[in-house]
């Protein structure tokens, strides 16, 4: 029985030193005249509560930590940046037209008011991306006032 324990310990810690050789790509291109803080007027705070809370999993460039590097938490980490660059992409912000602009930042206010953004998962590891009630007010303050601006654009240059 000892033995028995032994081999399947070898061969757990064998296992788990070959899966470290298999690493996603990793999220880290550079910054273009795209992203959201290039192509609009984001006020400074407003920066500051989206790279903190929103920006790893939704934009093309992920901030790394060291335990990101192991498997199998690289595979999970790749995953919710793939899921979460398809839901919005602060980095292709400026490919995207005025009403899916209009949708998304509508979408950012309810999600962080239902605190459903940023996941719990994320929260728990990363604390300046819980989100105050003021925080969360301010989003959805400059949100709403973005909509309202790029519709009156659009409406003023048809």
């Amino acid at each position: 029985m000892r033995k028995i324990v032994r081999f399947l310990g070898i061969v757990l810690v064998i296992g788990f030193i070959a899966i470290q050789f298999f690493q996603p790509e990793k999220n880290n291109a550079p910054i273009t005249e795209n992203h959201i803080f290039r192509y609009e007027q984001v006020p400074e705070d407003i920066q500051t509560v989206i790279n903190n809370a929103c920006m790893d999993c939704h934009s093309n460039h992920t901030n790394y930590l060291w335990y990101h590097r192991i498997t199998p938490v690289s595979w999970m980490v790749s995953k919710h940046v793939t899921n979460g660059k398809e839901e919005l992409n602060f980095s292709e912000w400026g490919e995207m037209d005025v009403f899916e602009k209009i949708t998304k930042l509508e979408e950012i206010c309810q999600e962080t008011e239902r605190k459903t953004m940023p996941i719990k998962s994320y929260k728990v590891l990363h604390s300046e991306a819980k989100l105050t009630d003021e925080q969360i007010s301010d989003i959805c303050n400059w949100s709403t006032k973005l909509s309202e601006d790029l519709l009156a654009k659009a409406i003023e240059s048809d």
